[in-house]
């Protein structure tokens, strides 16, 4: 399969939570929500959905205002996303499935895993900082010029190519910009809330990603992780059953592509207790 093509699967929408929100499903068995990076849609994950849903049910969710998901009156923020996702899993009825979430996803995965761990079963964070902070101070700087103004200089990339092809309005693009330019401007810290995460969780990143290795390392420590030796058997890994993945040769542009992160990642979420 070629990553232009798409592989078969059902796209319909859901009213839940105040948004007409969009998602499909792929494969069969377990459930696993796949949720997708900023200026992206759930179609990013074209490359390695056939080894995700050759294992599982995936549901690929277009988040608030990007792909197929029409924007809304409210700010774009993780903790609103995360309850979109939570309101779309018992909408659909889904028994505790994962949550896998690249970027800008991540930190809606750790938001749901955090907020509404009675609905999740294995959670997965890829390349998703809990500090604005941690960022790379240049890579900061970039953001901040990130704006409507911008949406002239964006017509030959692969974000507008696909907002235009799919999104109900496409002329919503700038609007777009404006609202993730706020949202990356704005200071945050999870650091306390994802030390108190109950879901065993995989926190995973590049080892060239926005944030530098020793970022998810700190987020692995709170997480119990990285603490002590293991043991022979397992038995002194991090009481919650959360690992740490830094896969080799990647960045934060090309990680979702890679077959590493679908083998990494089933490999977490398929690990029988």
């Amino acid at each position: 399969m070629t990553t232009t093509e798409r592989p078969a699967g059902t796209g319909q929408y859901a009213d839940v939570n105040g948004i007409r929100l969009y998602y499909e499903t792929h494969g069969t068995g377990r459930p696993l929500i796949l949720l997708h990076g900023g200026l992206a849609a759930g179609e990013m994950f074209t490359p390695v959905l056939p080894a995700f849903a050759d294992h599982h049910q995936v549901i690929l969710i277009d988040l608030q205002g990007h792909g197929r998901t029409a924007d809304i009156d409210r700010p774009l923020d993780v903790t609103l996303m995360a309850g979109d996702v939570a309101a779309l899993i018992e909408h659909l009825g889904l028994q505790k499935p994962d949550v896998v979430g690249f970027s800008l996803g991540g930190g809606v995965a750790l938001q749901v895993g955090i907020r509404y761990p009675h609905l999740v079963g294995r959670l997965v964070a890829a390349s998703a900082h809990v500090r604005r902070d941690a960022i790379h101070a240049e890579l900061l700087q970039q953001q901040g010029q990130v704006n409507a103004a911008a949406a002239e200089f964006m017509k030959d990339t692969p974000m507008y190519e696909l907002y235009q092809r799919v999104a109900p309005r496409p002329e919503d693009f700038p609007r777009l910009l404006d609202k993730i330019g706020a949202a990356m401007a704005k200071d945050y810290d999870y650091t306390e809330q994802v030390r108190g995460l109950q879901v065993p969780t995989l926190i995973m990143a590049a080892d060239a990603d926005m944030a530098p290795p020793s970022h998810y390392v700190e987020v692995f420590k709170l997480l119990d992780g990285g603490l002590r030796d293991g043991g022979w058997m397992g038995e002194n890994r991090p009481k919650g059953g959360h690992a740490l993945a830094i896969l080799p040769g990647l960045t934060h542009y090309d990680i979702a592509d890679s077959p590493l992160f679908a083998a990494v990642t089933l490999a977490f979420l398929d690990k029988q207790e």
